[in-house]
């Protein structure tokens, strides 16, 4: 019987089946040093330090500079001739809350029936064993915001780092916002439909709807801000009747311990979001924002920040310049306001991140400000530049290595990566099948 089972699991060896994205591990906990050093570090502000040292120590960078080590080493990287990131970060996505769209509805866990559903909870959601995750990993994304979609009100996004077990592993920061989809003002959608949502209100962005869309949206963000309001005074009340746990889920806006994520496109929806913060005090945050580049001295007068669409898109509306979405990050950097870019394409499930900041770095900003808008820049938009989106002492050890330019799709290899100074794999399903064919095919 032995013999038969020692059989078996060779003839599973050689058919490649014990290297299944099953068996990529989670790495285990870093209690140790390591060193990288020869590499040009980016530290993700701005700075670059050729011939540069890292080090971390228990899975926090200890000394980002110059020279040589001043630890006793567990591991040295030797990163000569490489770049050295921080670990970059996607900032919102249905990761791990959608897996194979529309086909599969088991798969899937990123929206709610009904039209407020704030109480929603995007973390206890999320699928660690999602395979997309080792992808994003190999592109040198290690963290991600995970968003709920659909209704008015979609409920609380959270942030992930991309290395493990189940969702209380990968919580980096739970419940940090509230999204609302914003009701179009267009009879039609646009390119991208108008962004943010059915005239009248419904979500999705696609046209049809009321007869006076206009109107309908009126009246659709005086109901949103009729539920802020009735938020605000049941959490202004020291007790209650009844227990409401929408109400009570927006606490967070009204004390600042939440943001309140916009999604629309359109700059009326972005002037209504202005509202959020005159009447209510929110910190609001743009999503999508393709048109942000019109009212970017107003985003920047009242601290409003922006997660940019995808660049690699038509623009929203048909008068637009054809290389505006290329341009509105240069517009946005040079108004001031904070952004992050973003990729939440669903064709290549969002692997092109670094590739839109490059593409952007050859459309008015530096290369450096391209990696900041998808590294610090996202950091602090999600409420966790403190530990992490540069490569500085005290923070955590999200590093990536890359052989070429990671902005760069030509020369991009990310050949390491560290979540909170853990080494963690990039294999990936797409890797094993790549080296399944070369094998079947014979190709060296």
């Amino acid at each position: 019987m032995k013999k038969i089972f020692s059989n078996i699991s060779a003839l599973l060896l050689m058919a490649g089946v014990a290297q299944a994205q099953e068996t990529v591990y989670p790495a285990a906990q870093n209690r140790g040093s390591f060193v990288i050093t020869g590499g040009t570090v980016h530290i993700g502000n701005g700075q670059v330090i050729e011939n540069g040292t890292v080090e971390v120590v228990n899975g926090k960078i200890t000394k980002v500079g110059t020279g040589g080590a001043t630890v006793k080493a567990d591991a040295t990287y030797d990163a000569k001739g490489k770049h050295v990131y921080p670990g970059l970060i996607l900032p919102s996505s249905d990761l791990g809350l959608k897996e194979i769209g529309a086909g599969v509805r088991g798969s899937n866990d990123f929206q709610e029936i009904g039209d407020y559903n704030p109480n929603v909870r995007s973390i206890v959601a999320y699928n660690t064993d999602s395979k997309f995750i080792n992808v994003l990993k190999s592109n040198g994304i290690l963290l991600a915001g995970v968003t709920p979609e659909g209704g008015i009100i979609s409920g609380s996004s959270s942030v992930v780092q991309l290395d493990g077990w189940n969702w209380e592993d990968a919580a980096y920061k739970m419940d940090q916002g509230i999204h609302v989809n914003m009701p179009s003002f267009l009879a039609r959608g646009g390119r991208r439909g108008g962004g943010g949502g059915f005239p009248g209100g419904f979500p999705g962005g696609f046209g049809g709807g009321a007869a006076d869309p206009t109107k309908a949206a009126f009246d659709r963000l005086e109901e949103i801000k009729s539920f802020f309001r009735q938020a605000k005074s049941y959490n202004e009340e020291t007790t209650h009747t009844e227990r409401n746990l929408k109400l009570e889920a927006v606490k967070g806006l009204f004390n600042k311990t939440q943001k309140l994520f916009v999604h629309g496109d359109q700059a009326k929806q972005m002037l209504f979001a202005i509202d959020f913060v005159k009447e209510f005090g929110f910190d609001v945050v743009i999503v999508g924002g393709s048109e942000s580049y019109q009212i970017a001295d107003l985003l920047k007068q009242n601290n409003i920040a922006v997660i940019l669409g995808p660049e690699h898109a038509l623009p929203a509306m048909e008068d637009d310049d054809v290389d505006q979405p290329y341009k509105t990050p240069a517009a946005l950097q040079k108004a001031g306001v904070l952004y992050a870019l973003n990729d939440n394409n669903e064709e290549t499930r969002y692997r092109n991140l670094s590739f839109n900041a490059g593409t952007a770095a050859t459309y008015g900003l530096t290369k450096e400000e391209a990696l900041q808008a998808i590294t610090l820049n996202a950091a602090k938009i999600l409420g966790i530049a403190d530990k992490t989106g540069s490569l500085e002492v005290g923070k955590d050890a999200n590093i990536v290595i890359s052989d070429g330019d990671i902005l760069d799709m030509k020369s991009s290899n990310v050949s390491e990566a560290f979540i909170q100074g853990r080494h963690v794999s990039l294999d990936n399903k797409q890797k094993q099948l790549y080296e399944r064919y070369k094998h079947k095919y014979g190709i060296k």
